[in-house]
């Protein structure tokens, strides 16, 4: 039997949720993966005293992304589906989700990343939406990314498909703090900052603060997925781009 794809436990008295991508070095964001991290919130999102979740990662990258494999023709629609539906319960959750990110953290990985918050990352750290590489695009980074950034550095980021590291992701407003040690500066801010609150009141509080982005969430993740589905994933390109990086070999481009 393999081990879990992710670690879970209760740390602070059972204040703090702990989660922990399992599957070094590559962490992939796959449907093992994505289904463990939605059965762990679930299973503790009524925890009445808990002030907060923590998600970091083993290894010495938080994540390589998604699996390229799932995101051919005929997986993709299931894996968006379960990606987003993932991203939402993300959102919805009723207590802060701090990020600890060092290493490469890249594609669904990021992905996941934008839908907790606040992020705290290595200087050295590589954050990035690689897809358009691959000839296609990430539909929840297309949401997610202008709550973080500008629109204008959004629109970079997902079109050039580069990476900013660390401290230039904190310059632009994507990484909260940056830290040598982002799992400890992350516990530091919890212990801090939300261990002293009322677990109601922090409910609420971010009830209050996320009402309306989850509201156009809801409906802008429906309107990519069906963009995606429907009008990329019948392009040649899509299909060569995926196929070749399955391949390892660089894709020709048709533009079709």
């Amino acid at each position: 039997m393999s081990e879990s794809p992710l670690k879970v436990w209760l740390d602070r008295d059972g204040a703090l949720l702990r989660l922990r991508l399992n599957r070094p070095k590559a962490n992939i964001v796959d449907a093992e993966m994505i289904g463990a991290l939605h059965a762990a919130l679930d299973q503790h999102r009524d925890i009445a005293a808990l002030r907060g979740v923590l998600l970091d990662a083993e290894g010495a990258h938080f994540s390589f992304g998604a699996s390229v494999e799932e995101h051919l023709a005929e997986r993709c629609a299931q894996m968006l589906a379960s990606l987003h539906a993932l991203v939402l319960a993300m959102v919805e959750f009723p207590k802060p989700i701090l990020v600890a990110v060092r290493g490469q953290c890249l594609g669904g990985g990021l992905e996941v990343v934008l839908a907790g918050g606040p992020i705290f990352a290595a200087p050295d750290a590589q954050l990035g939406q690689p897809e358009l590489k691959l000839g296609v695009f990430a539909p929840a980074a297309s949401c997610l990314l202008p709550w973080r950034v500008n629109q204008a550095v959004a629109e970079d980021l997902l079109w050039s498909g580069r990476s900013l590291d660390g401290s230039a992701a904190h310059a632009v407003g994507l990484v909260h703090t940056l830290a040598g040690d982002p799992e400890a500066a992350a516990l530091a801010y919890f212990d801090e900052h939300l261990a002293p609150k009322s677990a109601a009141a922090l409910a609420c509080a971010v009830a209050a603060a996320r009402a309306p982005r989850i509201r156009e969430l809801r409906q802008r993740l429906a309107e990519v997925e069906r963009l995606y589905l429907d009008q990329l994933m019948s392009t040649r390109d899509a299909n060569e781009g995926l196929a070749a990086f399955l391949a390892r070999r660089s894709p020709t481009w048709e533009h079709r």
